[in-house]
């Protein structure tokens, strides 16, 4: 926020008559948990209340709303050696971005921490969550219907639709996004008045008109796809692309490391590019490919890279999407865990945390339709006869490990059923099946060896992963 735009929140927010469930007063603090429980509190009841933000302000009398003025510093207080805002971020669960600003109002020091609302799960503060009743912080768990509500507005909720800069002019519209872009990529005429250029994203729910204004929000959507540099707008500024590259296998030795500044959707084909450059060529490669190929099949990068984009989990802070660089792999990360079981990415519909960027990006041709992306991606790394890709999720990310050229004989046991699997799943929905011969195909194997093929099935069907089906020495996926 800058120096205007404080000054005048100031102003309206002193104008109440009394403090609301989503601004709190306080001349000076010293309780470290107590700011603890009002983020909490302020950020479940802006969701309760549909506001963008909550308040805690310091420097201003509760009761009587006079402007006093305060010592209190948050950004010189620490817990034991813990900077402030760390401790509270750490004990603060889901995080919130919440932001600290001092200034100074009516020539008195003020303190402002501006709070959003929670919009994944009520927030808690060291595994408790609040809620403000009138001007008092209470645990929620005592006001069950408030708790429900914050719940059934969660599920309403999302990241895309809130708002990354409000109050916005058009001509202010026009050099934060990457207009141009918009246009080439959805294929639509430029329009010749500029009020038009706005009226056109707003159709795509990239910005929204103020009500009884001439002025627009950018919705975080328009945001992360378009913006001109993300670090113009707060909610997205942390959800850069990161790519790094490393000497050797290791994370010892970081090369280089690039973050991308454009929205997504700018950026992406630039991004695939810088990618490209930084992959080593493959040295052992498919008797029906050229060696000047690259150690990865395009569409393999294309697709994961896409799916870490879409699939993330905007709702978490401080963490974006990574693409990190190895000489025998690459590892894609994105935050947030997979709405789906990592077994069933290649046949299961998609679904992700994020449906208007996953529609837009669809549209635009960034992505491939439910599933059909993951199934090419594959196809053309059985081609390319790669070790089959591992699928991981964790609680707060999810990885894809794409690995260079192995001869079978270089595979460890868990990598061969991973790609006997992925094999017969990729088979079950072309309406195939899965036999020896065709495994001995997508593992090089030679007609004369099959018992290692039939070895490799027999692992993968006692690991639960395959089962025969209904015609002898054909096999289809454990869920089949």
């Amino acid at each position: 926020m800058n120096h205007e735009e404080l000054q005048k929140l100031i102003r309206d927010i002193t104008s109440f008559p009394k403090e609301t469930e989503t601004v709190e007063f306080k001349e000076s603090n010293s309780d470290k948990k107590r700011i603890g429980r009002d983020i909490s509190a302020l950020s479940n009841s802006a969701n309760l209340k549909g506001e963008k933000f909550a308040y805690l302000v310091f420097g201003i009398q509760d009761e009587t709303h006079k402007i006093v003025g305060t010592s209190y510093n948050p950004k010189q207080e620490k817990v034991g050696s813990t900077e402030l805002e760390l401790w509270l971020n750490q004990r603060i669960n889901p995080k919130v971005d919440f932001s600290i600003h001092d200034f100074v109002y009516e020539g008195k020091p003020i303190v402002l921490f501006k709070i959003p609302p929670a919009t994944t799960r009520p927030i808690n503060f060291s595994g408790t969550s609040y809620i403000r009743i009138g001007s008092s912080t209470t645990e929620l768990k005592n006001h069950v219907e408030k708790e429900r509500k914050i719940w059934i507005n969660v599920s309403k909720n999302s990241f895309e639709k809130n708002t990354a800069k409000e109050h916005v002019a058009i001509s202010e519209i026009l050099n934060l996004l990457d207009h141009s872009a918009y246009f080439t990529l959805t294929k639509q005429k430029t329009p010749s008045q500029t009020t038009e250029f706005v009226e056109k994203m707003a159709q795509h729910n990239l910005v929204k008109k103020t009500t009884g204004t001439e002025k627009y929000d950018i919705l975080n959507l328009g945001a992360i796809l378009f913006a001109k540099d993300l670090a113009d707008f707060q909610s997205v500024t942390r959800k850069k692309i990161r790519i790094i590259t490393y000497r050797g296998n290791t994370k010892e030795k970081r090369e280089r490391e690039h973050e991308e500044q454009l929205g997504y959707a700018t950026a992406f084909k630039k991004v695939l590019e810088y990618i490209h450059e930084k992959l080593p060529v493959n040295e052992e490669i498919s008797k029906s490919l050229r060696k000047e190929h690259k150690m990865y099949p395009d569409v393999a990068i294309r697709e994961f890279v896409a799916n870490a984009l879409i699939h993330q989990d905007l709702a978490l802070t401080g963490t974006s999407p990574m693409v990190e660089i190895f000489d025998k792999r690459i590892e894609i990360t994105n935050p947030g865990k997979p709405l789906i079981d990592i077994d069933r990415f290649i046949d299961h519909p998609a679904r992700s945390h994020n449906e208007s960027m996953a529609a837009f990006m669809r549209e635009i041709g960034i992505c491939e339709e439910s599933g059909t992306g993951i199934d090419r991606a594959l196809t053309a790394i059985e081609i390319y006869q790669l070790p089959a890709p591992k699928f991981e999720a964790f609680d707060d990310f999810t990885r894809i490990t794409l690995y260079a050229h192995r001869n079978l004989k270089g595979m460890s046991k868990e990598e061969r059923i991973r790609a006997c699997y992925q094999h017969c799943v990729l088979l079950y929905v072309r309406g195939e099946r899965m036999t020896n011969a065709s495994l001995r195909k997508r593992l090089g194997i030679e007609r004369k060896n099959y018992p290692m093929a039939t070895r490799i099935i027999n692992e993968t069907i006692k690991k639960g992963k395959i089962k025969m089906s209904g015609k002898v020495r054909e096999y289809v996926p454990f869920w089949g």
